[in-house]
Parts: structure tokens; C-alpha cells; sequence
């Protein structure tokens, strides 16, 4: 179990985090399941390993069915970390917090992108088969991530992660990053899909409206921002965390439920709503879009930095 802190309160959103000790997964994407805790303040400590940095690429993995405009609200996403719009806030703004780490500048590019809609190894999918499909695209400074459409039941999804990220070695090569999120829209977007889904559990606040319409799709983008940050500040367990390797605090997963000021368990904070469409967000990427961005930790201000 781990804490989450609220800008400089001293009060954090507690989560579980269970990861598989085979393949040694080191970050998940947390179910919002909330309780109010006092924990010391959250510090993540650097713990001299290999970090990702430099030109990044990103190659994709489409496990199951996505909609044209799924794939393009998600590429577009990523497309938005480089583009340095002329109007803040931006997602690019949002990524630049990585390069406060070790390792400095970021940059991510799209690699290779990969379609198995029929579903080659089912729709019940194990941790060993993440690792199978991520290795189809793996390779030095990448990051093999698989996403899985809302049909697709992977172990532990909503259970206790909405995504994770890690590491493995395969057939005695180099070791290679990668990381899962899943489209939780029909089977626990409550949980995996907030704030713009009512939580079952916790205040009941009115959610939020999805800045690109697709309530599935746009919690997957905070849960892909969510372990791409923890991929490259902590890639092979011995980046930047707080607490145990095998459930650690990383650069967003510290800061779990945070969008904007004034934040507390089971209210994102204060982020943007257009007058027009009312949807909310809190930066702006490439073809107007717009996102919702969780809050990462700054190793400068030792806090957890929104940019709204």
C-alpha cells in the first residue's frame, strides 16, 4: 500500500499496488479506490540505476479493436509531449517535469506501430503475455507499450491497476522497458476512467466532462502519461521511488488523484472547462487537442506540480 500527496497537505489518497514478483513490473496505474491517511512527505529518491533519457521511442502495440479516432486522440497525445505550443498550458510543458530528473532532456518519438485486432492470445490475458507482446517491438532507449481495447481482460485490471510498466530480458539480450494501460469504459471505468466517471466509493462529486469525448480513451491517456513517466525516471527498479522496488511511489503514481489546485481525495483540483462544450482539461496538444493530465512529482520543489 502506498500514499499519495495532496499539493502541501499532509493528506494523501492510499491505493494497493500488487505486482507480479516473476516478472517484476515496477509501476501500476492506480484504481481509484480512496481513504484519507497522514504519511511523512513524499520524497523520491534517486537509487543510482539506469534511467531512460535522450530520444525515446515509443512503439505501440494495439491488442483487440480501436476506432480510427481512438488511435488518433492517443497518437496525437503522444505527438503532443515534443510540440511546444504557442499557448500554455502544454502537454509538452507537462513532460518537460522529466527532464528535472537524472538524465535530463526527453524527448519521445512514435516508433513502430502494431495491430492485432483478432486477439492472437485471447481476451484473458496474463502478465507473461504483456511481456510476449511487448517484445515484438522492443529495442534500446524504447518503450514497448500495449494497449488493450475494452473487451480485454488483463490480470489485476481494475482490481488493483489500471496500467503498469516494467522490465524483462528476452532471449538473453539487453534488458527492455515496457508498459500495459487498458480501455476500462465497460468494465470498471469508476475506477480506471476517473474523474470523468462518478467513483462508487468516496464523495460524490459530478464528474468531469472528457476533453475528447471518449470516456474510455481519455483515462487511458492518464494512465499511459501515468507509467511513461514512471518508465523512463524508473525503467529497470533502480530509477527514482519511494518505498519498496516492488510497490514503489513513482514520478506521477506519487501524486494519484491530483489535476489541478486545491486537490483532495475525490476532487481533481481546479483544471479548465470550455464555456462552449464544457469539457474539462488542464494542457493542450498538437490538432487542438486537449488532455487531462495527472500531476508529477518536481525534484526541484519536492512537490507535486500541476500546471493549472
Amino acid at each position: 500500500m502506498y500514499s499519495t500527496s495532496i499539493s502541501t497537505l499532509t493528506f494523501f489518497a492510499s491505493s494497493v499496488l500488487i505486482i507480479s514478483a516473476l516478472f517484476h513490473p515496477c509501476s501500476a496505474t492506480i484504481p481509484r479506490k480512496l481513504a484519507l491517511v497522514q504519511t511523512p512527505a513524499t520524497v523520491l529518491k534517486y537509487h543510482k540505476g539506469s534511467v531512460l533519457h535522450g530520444n525515446i521511442t515509443v512503439n505501440l502495440l494495439w491488442y483487440g479493436k480501436f476506432s480510427a479516432i481512438q488511435k488518433t486522440i492517443i497518437i496525437d497525445f503522444l505527438e503532443s509531449l515534443n510540440s511546444h505550443l504557442p499557448t500554455p498550458p502544454s502537454a509538452a510543458a507537462w513532460w518537460q517535469t522529466t527532464a528535472k530528473y537524472k538524465g535530463g532532456l526527453r524527448s519521445i518519438q512514435l516508433g513502430k506501430q502494431t495491430v492485432d485486432e483478432k486477439c492472437s492470445l485471447g481476451k484473458s490475458l496474463k502478465d507473461s503475455h504483456l511481456i510476449y507482446l511487448a517484445s515484438k517491438n522492443k529495442g534500446f532507449n524504447q518503450i514497448s507499450l500495449v494497449l488493450t481495447a475494452a473487451d480485454v481482460g488483463v490480470a489485476g485490471f481494475c482490481m488493483n491497476r489500471c496500467g503498469t510498466h516494467g522490465s524483462t530480458r528476452v532471449n538473453k539480450g539487453h534488458n527492455f522497458a515496457y508498459a500495459w494501460v487498458g480501455n476500462s469504459v465497460t468494465q470498471c471505468p469508476d475506477q480506471c476512467a476517473w474523474p470523468f466517471v462518478q467513483p462508487t466509493f468516496g464523495p460524490k462529486m459530478p464528474p468531469l466532462v472528457a476533453p475528447n469525448g471518449d470516456i474510455g480513451v481519455d483515462g487511458m491517456v492518464i494512465n499511459i502519461a501515468t507509467v511513461m513517466a514512471g518508465t523512463v525516471t524508473n525503467p529497470f527498479d533502480g530509477g527514482y521511488f519511494q518505498g519498496p522496488a516492488t510497490a514503489p511511489l513513482e514520478a506521477v503514481t506519487a501524486c494519484t488523484g491530483i489535476f489541478g489546485s486545491g486537490a483532495f481525495p475525490g476532487y481533481p483540483g481546479k483544471v479548465l472547462v470550455d464555456k462552449k462544450t464544457k469539457v474539462s482539461y488542464n494542457v493542450q496538444g498538437v490538432k487542438g487537442r486537449r488532455y487531462l493530465l495527472p500531476a508529477m512529482w518536481d525534484p526541484d520543489t519536492l512537490t507535486c506540480k500541476t500546471l493549472v
